[in-house]
């Protein structure tokens, strides 16, 4: 039930951080915790929006 493909999942738990960081360090601004979401669906490898837009960007050896 994957969507996600490798790069794409590697990039949104490492755009998640940097923005879940924004929390903790730097500016320091409650925005951060939109960080949540771009981790949390590259952790389990699934996006609902892109089941609603019909997109995937997973490899079917990936699936």
């Amino acid at each position: 039930m994957n969507n996600i493909g490798k790069v794409d999942r590697t990039l949104r738990v490492v755009i998640g951080l940097i923005l879940l960081s924004l929390v903790f360090v730097g500016p320091q601004t409650p925005w951060g915790w939109i960080g949540l979401v771009p981790l949390l669906t590259g952790a389990i490898s699934f996006c609902p929006l892109y089941r609603i837009l019909g997109v995937n960007t997973c490899k079917s050896s990936e699936a």
